[in-house]
């Protein structure tokens, strides 16, 4: 390469970097020209959305708590609706029962004047309950595992006073009525039911016995059932 050549390099590039510093010297100044703008917010701002931040954490508490509300409204729907089912099926089986029992007192009856029957009746020391109740006793037992359930999901607190003062009374008043085999009972399983000679008292016994645990509860309790079945009921339209 020649000497010119060399020289008009130099040039070349001497210019090309004073052109660039050039542009570097604009570029600057127009940056330095620039005017920067900076929002200024007063107090009335941050106080605005802070209300709408409080307004929207209320709303989303409000909402949640509304549809909880649903849940547990529903969800004592459900509870009652399985108390009525279960009231309903009692209540048939009560009437069952209630027919099976007219029919043990009226074999009682007819025993009490008949003796041959007493003497079918306690025979080798055996006490023949076939005679009187052919099926036993307890022809019939109630339900109560949707009470019991509605109970351990505190239910009481969820109706007013006047369903859980019925609801309450009705299952005790069925579970008294079961209580007519155990009170008969302990007067068959009693030594003095074996004697021939206590037929007649034994035969009273077991009847005022069916009288004063079932039979005449009976009427009562079915009347409890329709007002308790009327009043959950109700309660579901609320």
């Amino acid at each position: 390469m020649g000497k010119g050549n060399i020289e008009q390099e130099e040039q070349s590039n001497e210019e090309e970097n004073i052109e660039q510093k050039g542009q570097t010297l604009k570029d600057m100044s127009s940056i330095r020209d620039k005017i920067f703008v900076y929002t200024i917010r007063d107090w009335k701002e941050y106080l605005g959305e802070s209300f709408l931040i409080i307004f929207s954490v209320l709303l989303a508490l409000f909402f949640t708590e509304y549809i909880s509300k649903l849940h547990e409204r529903e969800h004592t729907r459900n509870l009652l609706k399985n108390i009525v089912v279960e009231l309903n099926h009692n209540k048939k089986a009560i009437q069952e029962m209630h027919s099976y029992n007219l029919s043990v007192l009226s074999k009682i009856d007819s025993v009490l004047i008949n003796k041959e029957l007493q003497a079918e009746l306690i025979s080798n020391d055996e006490f023949h309950l076939n005679i009187i109740a052919p099926e036993g006793i307890l022809y019939r037992s109630f339900d109560k595992e949707a009470w019991t359930v509605a109970i351990n999901n505190n239910i009481m607190s969820k109706i007013d006073i006047e369903s859980v003062t019925i609801l309450t009374r009705l299952y005790e008043q069925q579970d008294e009525i079961l209580k007519v085999e155990d009170e008969a009972a302990r007067i068959i399983f009693d030594r003095y039911s074996r004697d021939p000679k206590q037929v007649h008292q034994t035969l009273i016994l077991i009847r005022d016995i069916y009288h004063g645990w079932a039979v005449d509860r009976v009427p009562g309790l079915l009347h409890i059932i329709d007002n308790a079945i009327s009043k959950i009921q109700s309660e579901e339209l609320k």
